[in-house]
């Protein structure tokens, strides 16, 4: 059917045209433009994360250079640096976040039957961020410290298909644990986040939206034990143990009892102690799923080696945003193509192939899989036999 076709234009047929086009009428994307329209821009910036893209010379000098292809790919617009960089830093960023939520929902329903290591039928988020280090006197709106510039990525990741679903961009200065305050916690699922997150108040918030959160305790942590249930030390378990806080001030933040599960991994014999409020999974459920928070650590360092949103093509807020919400909606329409076509490939294996075939003219689903395509119409009869079988 795609015969014919450019692996780019048929990879672009994923992208939700009339839904990308409502973003953009929601923030007037288009307004008084002419010849390079956002879809054209996000294009642009698709090719960026695919192909490695280093700047915004690179991004059109590569994209002149396959001409009259870029029609077919679906690219209309003139490209040229100023133009791009015009729109990189004039129009809105909300259109690719708005968007991005749009890949990001097609990829959750895709993937929500995927197992994730642990038998659980609630939904499991894992909460972390990470830290992308800018140089202040090019980006003097993203000051971290006094001679540091940075940006965070505050991200909630479905666990079921390691797929991002809630990803906040701030300057460097903004803690961790205020990016509990920007979720609506749904009932019933599973929040696994590190020691950064724990603030009783906000905690205890959650307990009241009766969803269920994993962390690690702190040390200090001041309490009275209410009741303990055994354990099968033989798994690593150490300790499972009712608790209620008993600072003057803790005390208050959470009044209700917590759970308290010590654990020591058999692996490396180093021990954990978690803190929980649900009391219903097994304690050993509850190590298991912390251990699972390893999944967005490796996400994060995914899109920083394959994906461009270390070096950023624009110095304003809006173009390192517009960039990095670009990243994203790569990364979960790679998951999409991987679902949608089920090719047995690493979303990695899928991009680096993707890097070199944009502008084939070969099946999308042929060449990310094993088949060789010299074989695919059988022998050339008429070619002469360099050895006799």
């Amino acid at each position: 059917m795609n015969q014919g076709r450019l692996i780019f234009s048929q990879l672009l047929d994923f992208v939700p045209r009339h839904q990308f086009n409502t973003c953009v009428k929601r923030y007037r994307g288009n307004y008084k433009v002419q010849s390079f329209s956002c879809y054209d821009q996000f294009i642009a910036l698709a090719f960026a994360q695919l192909t490695g893209r280093e700047s915004l010379r690179d991004i059109v000098t590569c994209l002149q250079a396959v001409g009259s292809k870029l029609y077919h790919a679906g690219l209309r617009g003139k490209v040229s640096r100023s133009t791009l960089a015009d729109a990189n830093r004039q129009r809105d960023c909300r259109i690719y976040a708005d968007f991005a939520q749009v890949l990001i929902a097609h990829a959750r329903a895709l993937y929500a039957t995927e197992d994730f290591g642990v038998d659980l039928q609630q939904a499991a988020y894992a909460l972390d961020s990470t830290t992308i280090d800018l140089c202040l006197s090019l980006f003097p709106w993203a000051k971290a410290h006094k001679h540091k510039g940075a940006v965070k990525l505050h991200t909630q990741m479905d666990l079921r298909g390691s797929i991002p679903c809630v990803i906040r961009v701030s300057d460097g200065k903004r803690h961790d644990v205020r990016f509990l305050d920007d979720l609506v916690f749904e009932p019933g699922a599973f929040y696994i986040m590190d020691k950064a997150y724990i603030d009783y108040e906000r905690l205890y918030r959650m307990t009241t939206n009766m969803s269920y959160f994993v962390t690690r305790a702190k040390r200090n942590i001041d309490y009275a034990r209410r009741d303990y249930r055994t354990v099968d030390k033989t798994t690593g378990l150490r300790s499972d143990q009712t608790i209620v806080l008993r600072g003057p001030v803790t005390s208050k933040r959470y009044p209700a009892p917590l759970r308290l599960v010590s654990f020591v991994d058999p692996d490396t014999a180093k021990r954990f102690v978690f803190l929980t409020n649900n009391f219903d999974q097994d304690a050993l459920i509850i190590a298991q799923l912390y251990k699972c928070r390893w999944q967005i650590e490796l996400f994060f360092k995914w899109i920083k080696q394959h994906l461009r949103i270390k070096a950023f093509f624009g110095t304003s807020s809006n173009a390192v945003k517009t960039q990095i919400w670009v990243a994203v909606s790569v990364y979960v329409l790679v998951a999409i193509v991987k679902k949608e076509l089920r090719i047995d490939r690493s979303l990695y294996e899928i991009l680096q192939i993707l890097s070199i075939l944009l502008f084939e003219k070969v099946p999308m689903a042929q060449a990310l899989t094993h088949i060789k395509l010299q074989n695919a119409h059988g022998p050339i009869h008429k070619q002469l036999v360099l050895f006799d079988l």
